[in-house]
């Protein structure tokens, strides 16, 4: 690469306003479910009760938004694809945004770089219709259509074609666009969605949503229904809770209700979709306890607060936000779903038990030759009776004596969540019966999350013991890394790791957890730092603790093959019930299977 010469002095020159508005478009719209995206939140915007939507070739060639919201009229029309020209904000105040668009940028970025035709309509008057190619605009002329607006892209970056190339197949694309659809129709429940593939001569319906009926937490765990399964919506849990001005809503899955990729998480800000790392990174932090590292959990989760503490004007596609108070969003997140779910106490999910009943081969079916008659069902029930003539020579001989008849003896069902124990399979598992139906339980498993959850308890109540290092660890930093690891020193000492400042921008580490035996404080202190840098936050030290008392709480608990007696399986499946986050072990593995009489039955061919 040849350096620049410093002697040419280069001219300053204004753009002409085509060239702007392809730079402009080229923030605003990465691809077609960007333009996807900004047309639908229009239509959400102008009070639409039902939108549709229609692509062709991934949305290359041709997208389609058709809503019945309230239009606009025929001198609109050339304002609505002037640059910055918006009915949503008046420019007097930046941060008090209540509707998904506010920048006036959409529409005149996607008339730039495509053929762009819109045409609407105001309740009681004419509609009418304008077309933009390249950015070149054209006059308003009168059309005819129903009240609402339908705006039309076709052939997205004609006029950029360079663009093109580093756009994806158009199976990627449509997936894309489907995935921006369901989050907004997630954010708006209240709203009717249809999103068609036109591509061939026979439009192919991808998504139907009608609009969802009731209460807020009624309509939207309808939609999510719709959207995720009734499996979801009976494995997650409500969550409601607020603080300091900001309220979370939205629903959880169950750690053991889980994925093996971040792609079922729905997060919104003041029902606006976001992907944003700070909450991302309060979610994870949120199962870190409770779920492998290697799986996701699947939440539907909207944080409602006043549009002055948070700010959405810091992406032109504004999916990234910033919180005036970052640390209350995070704590909020945290502690809102840990309280969730250790309200639940034991309970897990009930796909575990579709899974095991699916990994078990389907019963022998009988055909419809071998199947006998409903009178022949009857008479073989008559013959088995204990009064029937047929059988009474075979029933005298097959009887023994009246002092060796094995009476059956009669136990009431336990009325216990988890039920009565009842034998111990393979010297690892317990068996018990429910009201319901049975319960098998990894008893190592189940002890380890117990034992887990007292050592974590004495921890919270004790502190966690430091251990002075003989030498101190000197650890040079940059300026702003010093005095962010400093600010976190009254939290790391309560957790036994003694940190303060050393003169310049060196730090000096006294103490260390005396949990973690002989710790490289200098790689924690840069491990903390990363993770600050990355989520704002960090929880390096107590996930580096928990660890260790997970492992202690592996080798203290009971181990596969230990027979047990009765009273002791039961003490376990009481103190089950009793421990918070029971539902699963240390690792994210359920602990129990439960399985309904009706299951049962299914697998004998009963049903």
């Amino acid at each position: 690469m040849n350096a620049p010469d410093r002697n040419i002095r280069p001219e300053i020159r204004q753009l002409d306003e085509a060239a702007v508005n392809r730079i402009a478009a080229g923030e605003v719209v990465e691809r077609p479910a960007s333009a996807v995206k900004e047309l639908v939140e229009n239509a959400l915007d102008a009070g639409a009760g039902r939108i549709e939507i229609a692509y062709a070739d991934g949305g290359k060639t041709l997208i389609r938004v058709r809503d019945d919201g309230h239009g606009m009229g025929p001198e609109d029309l050339p304002l609505a694809l002037s640059r910055h020209a918006t009915s949503k904000i008046d420019g007097s105040d930046l941060l008090n945004i209540r509707s998904f668009g506010f920048r006036g940028e959409a529409l005149p970025s996607l008339g730039a770089v495509g053929r762009l035709t819109i045409i609407s309509r105001v309740a009681g008057e004419d509609a009418a219709r304008i077309s933009v190619t390249g950015g070149r605009m054209g006059k308003p002329r009168p059309d005819a259509a129903p009240q609402g607006t339908t705006v039309e892209l076709r052939d997205l970056f004609h006029a950029t074609p360079a663009r093109l190339k580093f756009l994806r197949s158009d199976r990627a694309e449509a997936q894309a666009i489907s995935d921006v659809i369901r989050r907004l129709a997630l954010a708006e429940p209240y709203v009717g969605f249809t999103l068609s593939d036109v591509s061939q001569d026979a439009p192919r319906e991808i998504l139907r949503l009608d609009a969802a009926q009731g209460a807020l937490f009624d309509a939207l765990e309808e939609r999510v229904a719709a959207m995720l399964g009734r499996d979801f919506t009976e494995n997650a849990l409500r969550i409601d809770t607020e603080r300091d001005g900001l309220r979370l809503t939205g629903f959880a899955g169950l750690p053991t209700y889980s994925r093996g990729a971040a792609v079922a998480q729905y997060l919104f800000v003041n029902g606006r979709p976001v992907r944003d790392k700070l909450l991302i990174g309060a979610l994870r932090a949120a199962y870190s306890d409770v779920m492998a590292r290697d799986r996701h959990p699947v939440v539907v989760l909207n944080i409602d607060c006043a549009p002055e503490l948070v700010d959405v004007n810091v992406h032109p596609a504004k999916t990234e936000v910033r919180f005036r108070d970052p640390g209350l969003a995070r704590g909020l997140v945290v502690s809102g779903l840990r309280h969730a779910l250790a309200e639940q106490g034991h309970r897990s999910a009930s796909t575990v038990a579709s899974a095991m009943l699916g990994a078990m081969a389907e019963p022998t079916r009988l055909s419809q030759i071998d199947r006998p008659s409903p009178r022949a069902v009857q008479g073989a029930y008559r013959l088995q009776a204990p009064d029937a003539g047929g059988l009474a020579e075979p029933q005298a001989r097959w009887e023994t004596a009246p002092s060796a008849r094995a009476e059956p003896v009669s136990e009431p069902q336990s009325d216990a969540p988890l039920g009565a124990a009842r034998a111990q399979i393979h010297g690892t598992y317990i068996l018990a019966q429910t009201a319901r139906g049975m319960v098998i339980v990894d008893q190592h498993a189940a002890h380890e999350r117990l034992v887990y959850e007292r050592l974590k308890a004495a921890r919270d109540a004790r502190g966690i013991a430091a251990q002075a290092l003989l030498i101190p660890e000197i650890v040079e930093l940059a300026a702003h890394e010093a005095a962010q690891i400093l600010d976190l020193a009254p939290e790391l000492a309560r957790l036994g790791f003694g940190i303060e400042p050393f003169g310049g921008s060196a730090v000096m580490v006294r103490e260390t957890p005396a949990i973690l035996g002989e710790v490289d404080a200098r790689g924690l202190v840069r491990d903390i730092l990363d993770e600050l840098a990355q989520l704002g936050a960090s929880a390096q030290l107590e996930a580096r603790i928990d660890a260790v008392l997970s492992r202690m709480s592996c080798h203290g608990s009971i181990r596969a093959g230990r027979r047990m007696r009765v009273e002791e399986m039961n003490a376990l499946l009481r103190e089950m019930e009793a421990t918070p986050l029971s539902g699963q072990c240390n690792h994210g593995r359920p602990t129990y299977v439960e399985l309904g009489l009706d299951q049962i039955e299914k697998l004998f061919g009963r049903r």
